[in-house]
């Protein structure tokens, strides 16, 4: 695949591009794990972080917990600025980014995370602009697999995600979970599916019309 394929680029962010520190994560739902009287164990942590089970909302069902409870909690006890402190970039990523500028397309985010952590992320890292784009997901906007936020993030680009006049795909999303790959295909992108913890971690392969274990694939 040629980088410049595309007339424009989208990435999710946590997990894709960005990555928070295990302590960090692991404090958090332990004082949400307070909050609910359910203790998290590691795993059941790194899967609602990840998204590691697929949509979060039925895995929580699944253990009990209702999500009408469980999402409050847990945006009470995150910390904007500790969170931007321990979440590091992905060198794959910046690799990629910096090589897709060269080609002038344009780069945004769509991402689940909250726009009250999103900022100072992407401040903290000095990286906000690096996207000409940024939408955080929200009841209003829709959430991935939902194509509506994507679809708004391409038309703040001032693009669409009508198949070109070649006959190839406009766009493409680039993700780690299955709502990113459910995203694009619904807005009619292609979808890029990066494994940073392996199928065998995960527990499920992620279908995508690319699967990578780094973006350095792409790159090269």
């Amino acid at each position: 695949m040629v980088l410049d394929d595309y007339d424009f680029w989208l990435f999710d962010l946590d997990g894709t591009l960005v990555d928070a520190e295990w302590s960090y994560t692991r404090d958090v739902f332990d004082r949400v794990g307070d909050r609910l009287g359910y203790p998290f164990s590691d795993r059941e942590a790194e899967t609602i972080w990840h998204g590691l089970g697929g949509a979060r909302d039925p895995t929580l069902r699944e253990w009990g917990i209702d999500p009408a409870e469980f999402w409050p909690a847990f945006h009470a006890e995150e910390d904007p600025l500790k969170r931007a402190e321990v979440t590091y970039l992905h060198d794959d990523a910046e690799r990629l980014i910096e090589a897709i500028h060269e080609t002038g397309r344009p780069v945004g985010v769509v991402t689940h995370c909250q726009q009250f952590l999103t900022d100072p992320v992407l401040d903290h890292l000095d990286v906000r602009d690096w996207f000409d784009t940024v939408v955080c997901c929200t009841e209003e906007t829709g959430w991935k697999p939902d194509p509506a936020p994507v679809r708004r993030a391409i038309s703040q680009l001032g693009l669409k995600s009508e198949l070109r006049t070649d006959g190839g795909v406009a766009g493409v999303l680039a993700g780690d979970g299955e709502s990113d790959i459910g995203a694009a295909w619904n807005a009619g992108l292609d979808g890029i599916h990066v494994e940073r913890h392996g199928p065998d971690h995960r527990g499920r392969c992620v279908l995508g019309d690319y699967r990578l274990t780094s973006f350095d694939e792409l790159v090269r």
